[in-house]
């Protein structure tokens, strides 16, 4: 249902957006082969992406165990590795070539050469754990390469651009948690804080990703935001130790994305009172650090003053 309300939501919201093209998700990651498609479908296939081969029969009751059990965990993979079934009756001449004795036997090739397999029916976490291994030889999926696209050109403020690549992601995989935290950044630094709360919100409550942390701190921040600060910047003018002043000062800021700008406020209320109005600016402070994200300059040169403060 999650995955359906994403779909619904995403259609309507990308439309805002100008974006009409509409991804397919990844096909062909199963399919029966024969002797006379192999070539094709697992060696020259191999040498763009891992291609496991399951070697079964009909009357194979292991071969019934092992095959949904491959499915699942080739199809969990998202299109990182492919899964080629021959029928050993139908077709005899590869499995005699690569000395099938028994079976299931399973075949892993990579760059057009065998790598690894194994005979007989393993349990679900062997067969994971097998498929995950391949994983790692297989270059960056489309979605991988679109939430990089989608990241870049965030940081050069390309905001329709990020948008494309982070909608074109979620056509793919409607529940990718990164995807979802892209789209609501690229709201959010549109100023549709409204739109960047609705994207946000179609991911779970408990869902962990550092990509929507950082995007759900950056709508806290943007919704504690004042609205006018003409007012503490004269005082804080006129009184460098007006901490109240210096606070509103900074959440405007950090409320507008200018998160650096906000972190050196708030270090500075610190080192000239490191407990004012119980903690606030510390907590308004982490909460900074976690909308830049833990390996930005914001939070890494942030926490480093912190600690200096903290500890002098």
């Amino acid at each position: 249902m999650l995955a359906a309300k994403i779909c619904s939501e995403l259609k309507r919201l990308m439309s805002l957006i100008g974006e009409t093209s509409a991804g397919a998700a990844p096909t062909g990651l199963i399919k029966d082969g024969t002797d006379a498609t192999f070539i094709a479908d697992v060696i020259e296939a191999s040498r763009v992406q891992p291609v496991i081969v399951d070697f079964w029969a009909t009357w194979c009751g292991p071969c019934k165990q092992l095959g949904p059990a491959l499915e699942k965990a080739v199809t969990a993979a998202k299109g990182a590795v492919k899964l080629v079934k021959i029928d050993v009756d139908k077709n005899p001449v590869y499995a005699g070539q690569l000395r099938v004795q028994s079976i299931p036997t399973v075949y892993a090739f990579a760059d057009g050469k065998p790598v690894d397999g194994f005979m007989g029916a393993l349990p679900d976490s062997q067969v994971k754990a097998f498929v995950d291994k391949l994983k790692g030889a297989a270059p960056p999926s489309e979605v991988d390469e679109l939430l990089a696209m989608g990241k870049e050109m965030l940081d050069t403020a390309d905001i329709g651009g990020a948008a494309q690549a982070f909608g074109q992601a979620l056509q793919l995989e409607p529940d990718n948690l990164s995807a979802i935290g892209g789209l609501a950044r690229c709201y959010l630094a549109g100023g549709d804080v409204e739109r960047a709360r609705e994207v946000a919100a179609l991911a779970p409550e408990n869902a962990k990703n550092a990509d929507l942390e950082s995007v759900r701190a950056a709508l806290v921040l943007a919704t504690d935001a004042p609205a006018d600060t003409s007012d503490a910047e004269r005082r804080l003018s006129a009184d460098p130790d007006d901490h109240e002043a210096r606070f509103e000062v900074a959440k405007a800021l950090a409320g507008h994305g200018k998160l650096q700008a906000a972190s050196d406020q708030l270090l500075e209320l610190l080192a000239r009172d490191r407990e004012w109005n119980e903690g606030a600016a510390r907590a308004e402070l982490l909460t900074i650090f976690e909308a830049a994200g833990p390996m930005s300059d914001v939070a890494k040169q942030g926490r480093r003053r912190l600690s200096s403060i903290l500890f002098s």
